[in-house]
């Protein structure tokens, strides 16, 4: 499927040889398919660093290459040593010119063929051989005459087309335009697939298509535009409703960019209906740009407003929740809600806006735009507004270490959430809003003390995000459980879900769910004997995370960094690092960690022999701190821990009273470790 994803988005293949590849990976789920991609040096290619994937430089022929290549042309027939050198000079090894120039000179009528080889007719000119490849394209279009209007008109049609259209819009009859297209295609200029009227044809290089197209005077062109748009308009239906890119691209050649403004704001949607985002991204911000050239009115100010809110959900996806260009949209969106009243459009814009804030760990903001959202959801009365105000302060509330209200208002929003009535919320806030509500409902279920119902709330929003097949929402419910597992300390399935979101992230170019899965990764490495491997991936997962503009559970990330340390032996190191995450909990009040923090500063003192004193000052304010925030799960850990410290120091009666008072508290997850833990220390604690 991968493959296939990518032959799609570069428009490669044929539709026949992708029906072919499709249910070849359906009906053989583990056949090997070899793929050849061939790209020129300014492609960078997302895939390449793959054990599987071997990537080959093709240089310049060389003389004798070009020899080669040019007599295979000439259909194995001898060329003149005097061309074959100016070959050389003029072709300077790249085999099209190679191809082309050859050809040129074949129907020149400078050569004669002569017993199985060609020889020169008289002496050849310096500048029978054209000095660039457009010139050589040029000229043998010339030749053409006829063929050559029809080729112009076809590459205003595009790299490829179809008989049906081009004789639609041709000023031909039919016969000349049949014995004109045979032409094109005897010359290989074009290839054809079919037999007209069915036919189908597709010029042999996009570098063909662009010297026809560019040799048409501007005025003519933007005349066989208008024509063609108002040909499909009239005549193609099906191809408006399922190519609008194509109406839009005419449209704009023609200049007429108020018309084609709907048109690439459908691609848009339609391009991010199959996860193309970065096509998305490309119609959309066309859209904007033709805006700029039109008059200020209510219905441009509109037009702007829906490609921003489409637009939006893209940006998300391929640079994360806190990318400047995430801000600019949205912010601009919310200007434009504002000066429209829009109350409709503008709480799913406060919503990203949210996200963005909390994402870049800017707590206290998501708080007060979620307060702002749920104020506009009173006046209005309005179930869908409040869904979105209780899960952004269900975040917020979260983040600033406030478990139990973050509670209340994210049951609130999954009691809200309707699956088939809130389907359409991924096209204006990207990932679903039931399964963010899920998975950060999982996570405040553990942190308060419940495991088991956490687990049955993570196990939801996976399940919620297949069944929509939204590979965004998948992205976030797969990372959001590896998270969750890690909480667990359950390292296999951590792995799981982390490699499952970092093939996911990978395939769709998500970089901030990707970052977030190659942190948790390394942390598995690293608690399975990996240490040194897993501290490169992990900083390399933070310089990814950070690169995006993110912030948020920075101090989290950065305390698994330090455990991985820990593992290492350099515990000192692990120290250092955790001096940069208290210090961002400092700047930005993100507590949800902060028990933690210090319980992993204790170990690590441990690790270096340091007073015992100052470990158990480090266990003391965890236990405080996951009690303040009734953190269950974390006071637990806090206590274990320093109920091992008293036992060392012969302190059984009292580790033993106050291990088992957390303990007891619990009502369910006693099969994970931390309480497996507690209760194997209970035993001994308990033994005289």
């Amino acid at each position: 499927q991968p493959v296939i994803r990518i032959i799609e988005d570069l428009h490669w293949v044929d539709p026949s040889t992708l029906e072919f590849l499709s249910l070849l990976v359906e009906r053989v789920p583990t056949a090997p398919i070899y793929t050849l991609l061939t790209f020129r040096p300014d492609f960078f290619p997302p895939w390449t660093f793959r054990s599987h994937i071997t990537q080959i430089t093709l240089n310049r022929l060389s003389q004798k290459q070009v020899m080669v290549m040019a007599e295979r042309v000439a259909g194995g027939k001898t060329l003149p040593l005097t061309v074959i050198k100016q070959l050389v000079t003029k072709t300077d090894g790249v085999p099209l010119f190679v191809e082309e120039l050859t050809k040129m000179i074949l129907e020149s009528g400078l050569l004669r063929e002569q017993d199985g080889s060609y020889e020169l007719t008289g002496p050849l000119p310096p500048l029978a051989i054209p000095t660039t490849l457009h010139d050589s394209l040029i000229a043998r279009l010339d030749r053409l005459v006829t063929a050559k209007e029809v080729a112009q008109l076809a590459a205003t049609l595009g790299r490829e087309f179809s008989y049906e259209l081009l004789q639609a819009v041709s000023p031909f009859d039919e016969a000349t335009l049949e014995r004109e297209l045979a032409k094109l295609v005897d010359a290989e200029l074009l290839y054809q697939r079919g037999i007209p009227p069915q036919a189908r044809y597709i010029f042999k290089h996009a570098l063909i298509q662009d010297t026809a197209y560019q040799s048409l005077l501007k005025s003519k062109r933007q005349l066989y535009h208008q024509k063609i748009t108002q040909i499909l308009e009239e005549k193609f239906p099906d191809t408006i409703e399922t190519q609008p890119e194509l109406l839009a691209h005419h449209f704009t050649e023609a200049g007429l960019f108020e018309q084609a403004i709907p048109y690439l704001k459908d691609a848009g949607q339609r391009a991010r209906e199959r996860s193309a985002n970065l096509e998305a991204i490309s119609h959309l911000t066309k859209g904007l740009e033709l805006l700029k050239a039109m008059p200020d009115t209510t219905e441009r100010t509109q037009q702007e407003l829906d490609l921003l809110i489409t637009l939006g959900p893209a940006l998300i996806a391929t640079k994360g929740w806190a990318a400047p260009e995430v801000e600019q949209a949205y912010a601009r969106a919310r200007e434009l809600c504002q000066q429209l009243g829009e109350t409709l459009k503008l709480y799913p814009v406060l919503w990203v806006l949210c996200s963005f804030y909390l994402v870049r760990a800017e707590h206290n903001s998501t708080h007060d735009l979620g307060k702002i959202l749920f104020n506009m959801a009173q006046r209005n009365d309005d179930a869908e507004i409040f869904l979105a105000a209780h899960h952004a302060l269900g975040m917020a509330l979260y983040c600033l270490g406030d478990f139990t209200p973050a509670r209340k208002h994210l049951e609130q929003g999954i009691a809200l959430y309707d699956p088939q009535k809130h389907r359409a919320h991924t096209l204006f806030f990207g990932p679903d809003l039931g399964v963010f509500c899920l998975s950060w409902e999982a996570h405040v279920l553990w942190q308060l003390g419940y495991p088991e119902q956490a687990l049955k709330k993570c196990r939801g929003a996976l399940t919620l995000a297949n069944d929509l097949s939204h590979p965004l929402s998948l992205a976030l419910a797969l990372d959001y459980a590896s998270m969750f597992h890690q909480f667990c300390r359950d390292r296999n399935s951590a792995r799981e879900k982390a490699e499952e979101a970092i093939a996911l992230c990978t395939e769709h170019g998500f970089v901030y769910y990707l970052a977030w899965g190659n942190i948790i990764q390394g942390w598995t490495q690293a608690v399975q004997g990996e240490a040194k491997k897993s501290i490169e991936i992990m900083h390399q997962g933070l310089a990814d995370l950070r690169s995006t503009g993110a912030e948020r559970s920075l101090p989290y990330y950065l305390a698994l960094l330090a455990e991985a340390y820990g593992e290492a032996e350099r515990a000192e190191e692990g120290l250092n690092v955790l001096r940069e995450a208290f210090s961002f909990v400092d700047k930005k009040s993100e507590r949800w960690w902060e028990a933690e923090l210090y319980r992993l500063r204790g170990e690590l003192l441990l690790k270096l022999n340091a007073a015992e004193a100052e470990v158990e000052d480090c266990y003391r304010k965890a236990m405080e701190i996951a009690r303040r925030q009734s953190a269950r799960s974390l006071e637990l850990r806090a206590v274990t821990s320093f109920s091992r410290l008293l036992q060392k120091q012969d302190k059984k009666e009292e580790a033993l009273q106050m291990l088992a008072e957390i303990y007891s508290w619990f009502t369910e997850g006693f099969d994970t470790p931390d309480l497996k833990e507690a209760q194997a220390l209970l035993g001994e604690l308990s033994r005289k």
